[in-house]
């Protein structure tokens, strides 16, 4: 590997904590080389990936992180790349890329890549490029110093909820500006102590947290699904799905909760610990995807009536077994 090649990480987006961590994992790891990071939504990452056309493919590094494209055209794409000298990397954890890779799909011909359910992506990074430095005999403090980060992403990104404090920092970074929130997480020390920004941010999610509750409640739809002992509850918020969901969560017995988000434009599921519906499949009936708990699409819902219109899309994918078919 020539120590001089410029390395540009894609990330998922936008403002995922996971994804940003992706991101501040690899920046600290390769600290002093020429290194740009962005971020792309599922919807968004098939045009990025294909208009990232260096001038000297041989000269650079391209890091994909938390996300997967669709597209075969995508595909060719970065194989014409790596055909020119291009070093190609992958990083993922989510369930519907594992299972596209398995039917011979996404299929480039990478340097390497990491596929793998068991943590978040941030953590399989931080943990590869740990046993590279490791292997390599190098120093590389600054990455060390991402366990509690990577820890934390990880905590949240998988639905654990185990770790002091990692709905608060998932929150706060939605609550920020991108490229903003990805300078105050490479900034943050070991302890995870906020600064400035962060500490902003924080205090503008209480405030907007209030206001997408009432919205929720006040769009909330219930409906059951005898048949299939479930029941869907569907909403309308203004960002911060996945707390509402939380905070809902006891409330419902076999619950999935499906919230469109105004902010976002696209389309949250989360389900009650009591449930088995594998919301990554559910979602990759909408061209979505995600993890079993916790998954996402980004689908256009008409108003002016989008919770019941949302909770009749979900429940009809359900019906005819949407969440059983690998799409």
């Amino acid at each position: 590997m020539k120590s001089g090649r410029r390395v540009t990480v894609v990330s998922h987006g936008p403002n995922c904590l996971d994804g940003l961590a992706c991101a501040v994992v690899a920046a600290r790891y390769f600290a002093g080389r020429p290194f740009h990071a962005t971020f792309a939504s599922n919807r968004a990452i098939d045009e990025v990936l294909q208009k990232f056309n260096p001038e000297r493919p041989n000269d650079e590094e391209l890091w994909i992180t938390d996300i997967s494209w669709r597209s075969d055209e995508t595909t060719d794409h970065l194989n014409d790349l790596v055909d020119q000298g291009l070093e190609l990397y992958w990083v993922d954890h989510h369930k519907t890329a594992l299972e596209a890779r398995e039917r011979g799909r996404l299929q480039a011909a990478f340097t390497g890549f990491v596929l793998d359910m068991s943590y978040s992506a941030s953590r399989l990074l931080f943990e590869y490029l740990s046993r590279r430095t490791a292997e390599r005999g190098e120093s590389r403090p600054g990455l060390l110093a991402l366990r509690n980060l990577v820890l934390t992403a990880d905590d949240v990104d998988r639905w654990v909820l185990q770790v002091e404090g990692s709905r608060e920092l998932a929150l706060t970074v939605r609550a920020m500006d991108q490229q903003e929130a990805y300078k105050a997480l490479l900034a943050m020390d070991s302890n995870l102590t906020y600064g400035t920004e962060l500490r902003r941010a924080r205090d503008r999610v209480e405030r907007e947290l209030q206001a997408t509750l009432l919205l929720a409640n006040a769009t909330c739809r219930v409906r059951p699904i005898p048949a299939r002992d479930l029941t869907v509850i569907a909403a309308e918020c203004d960002g911060y799905a996945g707390e509402i969901a939380d905070r809902w969560r006891e409330r419902y017995r076999h619950g999935i909760f499906a919230l469109y988000d105004r902010r976002g434009g696209g389309i949250s599921l989360r389900r009650t610990p009591d449930c088995s519906v594998d919301l990554s499949r559910l979602a990759g009936a909408f061209g979505g995807g995600g993890h079993e708990a916790a998954a996402g699409c980004e689908v256009e819902v008409p108003g002016p009536t989008r919770a019941a219109t949302l909770m009749n899309m979900v429940v009809e994918a359900l019906e005819r077994g949407a969440d059983t078919e690998v799409s």
